[in-house]
């Protein structure tokens, strides 16, 4: 008869075992103690020898940089937790590579991690067979949305294929993030670790825009900023707008205002006394820096999202809180100033006074016939820096869109312009609702803060793109993935907490 501890599994066989415990009995002994394991160490010592020999110190790098690379690669498929922090590292300091004199294709190496990603889920739910958490609203407007920008290739009126290519790349591989997140984030630890992770990020992004302001920019930022028309886009009424490690300044703007909004709805939850205090320095450290961007769309965002919070979390604190921030945010637009960023600031509410502004209404106005009479737009790429390469001799190519919802109206059509609002629409509805329905007090704020960010994003994307850079465009799906997942974490803890209540008491 077989004996009881020949029926153990390997994972009960080694109840306590480390990480590099099981690595060493998986591949050094039972995969390499063998003669074919031996056989495969000749050989590598072989090659790593002619490798030397003919290559030099080439080759050494190269393989010091396998060594590196490999297990970190399998890592980011194997671990999808892992590969998730990995990509939001990398949405916020994915530009801040150029700095150290970097060069490359820094986008396609984004497109390259979030690949990894996705092959990492396939071959993961290809094991458990769960689609049903991907069946809401939202899923199915992702997928409209994303399956409409595919068929923008057929589009007549398209002046190059190549330029839907480059364009529908990113806007597909970022669009399928959001199931990266529906799936692999299960819980509610892994949840306020994402958030920890991207509030220091915010904080370093803050910081080093402080940096900027009060002691300068570094060689490489000047050399940038000594570029032909740069000066033109970023140095407004003798004062420099900063960009901190974000790519623009209106990137770095939208990604102050965000997480500000977060901390805000978190502020208002039964927390310790000193998580609070630090909640509120650093709403005032990401706002301070934000006005050193000279973004004015940025400035009515926050005000935008405290309505929405009045409206959904209607109160007695709330509605005192919101008479308060009204008549700050009243004293900011009228008090008299010198000071560049706050006279910025106050003209973001009074844009008809603002020359910039005016330009674009005037570029609106003179595309509206064109939008009008396309149906499918002028495809995917026909505007901006793909427009100008591609088909330099069209309509579009030389067009300034400078408005999320206006390039889509332009490239998609007014058909598409309507499927992104269908989209859009789907993700506010869809946190409304899972709002109210869920009961957890924790969860329930989660949710809250990412519809209203989402709410932010959708307003910040008529003035400027506010979806088109890193790392915006990695935590907008992000947050439109949180408020299915809030929902269902609090469903399977309420059916937890049924089981139990179901379970006989045999004490």
């Amino acid at each position: 008869m077989e004996s009881a501890v020949g029926k153990r599994s390997a994972v009960s066989y080694y109840p306590k075992e480390r990480l590099w415990q099981k690595f060493k009995r998986i591949f050094l002994i039972e995969k390499l103690y063998n003669t074919t394991g031996f056989t495969l160490l000749a050989v590598l010592a072989v090659v790593i020898g002619v490798g030397i020999a003919y290559m030099g110190i080439v080759f050494g790098i190269l393989l010091i940089i396998g060594v590196v690379a490999l297990p970190f690669l399998y890592s980011i498929v194997a671990y999808p937790k892992f590969g998730i922090i990995v990509l939001l590292i990398m949405a916020y300091m994915l530009f801040t590579l150029l700095q150290f004199g970097i060069d490359g294709p820094i986008g396609t190496l984004m497109d390259g991690l979030q690949v990894l990603l996705l092959l990492g889920m396939f071959i993961h739910i290809k094991k458990d067979k769960n689609w049903a958490q991907f069946k809401n609203p939202i899923t199915y407007a992702c997928l409209l949305w994303l399956a409409y920008n595919i068929l923008e290739l057929v589009n007549p009126n398209s002046g190059s294929s190549m330029a839907w290519l480059y364009t529908v790349r990113p806007v597909a591989i970022v669009t399928l993030t959001y199931f990266v997140f529906m799936y692999n984030i299960r819980s509610v630890a892994y949840m306020r670790l994402i958030f920890k992770v991207w509030l220091a990020l915010t904080f370093i992004g803050a910081a080093y825009a402080f940096k900027q302001e009060y002691i300068g920019f570094n060689e490489h930022e000047q050399a940038y900023l000594a570029s032909p028309g740069i000066a033109d886009l970023l140095f407004i009424d003798g004062h420099w707008r900063k960009f901190s490690i974000f790519s623009d300044p209106v990137a770095f703007a939208y990604n102050m205002v965000m997480p500000s909004i977060f901390c805000i709805c978190m502020f208002m939850t039964d927390i310790k006394l000193w998580k609070k205090i630090v909640l509120g320095c650093l709403i005032g450290f990401f706002l301070d820096a934000m006005l050193f961007s000279g973004t004015r769309g940025a400035n009515v965002l926050l005000p935008a999202a405290l309505f929405l919070l009045a409206v959904l979390k209607f109160n007695k604190k709330i509605l005192i809180f919101t008479v308060f921030a009204g008549i700050f945010l009243m004293f900011l637009i009228v008090v008299p100033t010198s000071n560049p960023n706050l006279y910025r600031f106050q003209t973001a509410f009074k844009p008809n006074n603002d020359d910039s502004y005016n330009l674009r209404k005037r570029n609106q106005k003179r595309i509206q016939p064109y939008i009008q009479s396309h149906i499918m737009g002028g495809g995917l790429g026909s505007t901006g820096e793909w427009g100008e390469r591609f088909t330099p001799n069209s309509y579009l190519a030389h067009f300034p869109p400078d408005s999320g919802y206006i390039r889509v109206a332009v490239e998609d059509g007014w058909l598409g312009l309507l499927v992104f609002c269908i989209f859009m629409f789907m993700i506010i509805r869809g946190g409304i609702i899972n709002y109210y329905l869920i009961e957890d007090k924790e969860l329930k704020t989660y949710c809250l803060a990412m519809t209203l960010i989402i709410f932010a994003y959708n307003l910040a994307n008529f003035p400027q793109e506010a979806l088109a850079q890193f790392p915006s465009n990695i935590l907008f799906y992000l947050e439109a993935a949180l408020i299915n997942i809030t929902l269902r974490l609090d469903v399977a803890q309420r059916e937890e907490r049924n089981r139990l209540l179901q379970i006989p008491n045999t004490i």
